[in-house]
């Protein structure tokens, strides 16, 4: 659904994109190989590796074998280092697009108790540094929450904006939220639904109709965080083109 929507988005702008599709069984060695080969276009200014990846590839060395200066997701250890110093390249897509949408809906972080909910290294690290920044959009109190926590739901209740993205469908419920409290759900899952045509549909990781009766405001899903997440990799991507002339 993210590929097809990164290909649709570029097109809209005008952005060339292509999708190299690989078989399921590519070896790791295969996959850098053809990461290189996208390093030395110079007429490719952004590389994407899709996550998540086959068991024989490690993460890692993916996301470490992009060019720096390529590295439009923001994943490349640099990249990630840049965005705790304070001195970003790049921000990474999901971060900076809910960033925005906490900023252009008039709930500005600065100032506030901003809780997140999970801790992986696409969403919950670099939002949380992202937040303690000085500056635009920064200047938050975070804490971050997991599986490990105990009592989640205390934890989250200390959050006026709360940021779910722990990738449990419909985890949050209304009694986890304080009246009052701004809800990102960055979750995505596909869950059974007789209604439909397809048999499943789209629910994030917050109880959408239980909690919005709470929530001062709250992203629904799909919607809200996965189109700005595109926007911001566009973002990304132009930046890297404007960085090297192109």
């Amino acid at each position: 659904m993210y590929v097809k929507a990164k290909a649709k988005g570029s097109e809209e702008l005008g952005i060339h994109s292509e999708v190299v599709q690989l078989p399921a069984d590519t070896t790791e060695d295969q996959l850098l190989k053809e990461v290189a080969k996208l390093n030395n276009r110079a007429d490719v200014h952004g590389i994407l590796v899709q996550q998540p990846l086959p068991a024989q590839i490690r993460t890692e060395k993916a996301v470490a074998a992009v060019s720096p200066l390529k590295d439009v997701d923001c994943f490349h250890p640099v990249n990630v280092g840049l965005l705790l110093i304070g001195t970003p390249r790049f921000v990474p897509a999901t971060p900076a697009g809910v960033q925005e949408l906490l900023l252009r809906s008039g709930n500005d972080p600065a100032g506030k108790r901003v809780t997140i909910l999970g801790r992986s290294n696409i969403v919950g690290k670099p939002l949380a540094a992202l937040l303690v920044q000085k500056g635009r959009g920064g200047n938050a109190t975070v804490t971050v929450a997991h599986s490990a926590t105990k009592d989640i739901a205390a934890v989250l209740r200390t959050g006026e904006i709360i940021v779910v993205a722990i990738g449990q469908p419909r985890f949050v419920k209304a009694d986890m939220v304080r009246k009052g409290a701004v809800v990102i759900d960055v979750g995505i899952n596909r869950v059974p639904d007789s209604a439909t045509k397809s048999g499943t549909r789209l629910v994030g990781d917050v109880d959408f109709d239980a909690v919005k009766e709470v929530a001062a405001a709250i992203t629904p899903v799909p919607g809200g965080v996965g189109p700005m997440t595109i926007a911001m990799l566009l973002t990304n991507t132009i930046r890297a083109a404007e960085a090297v002339g192109g």
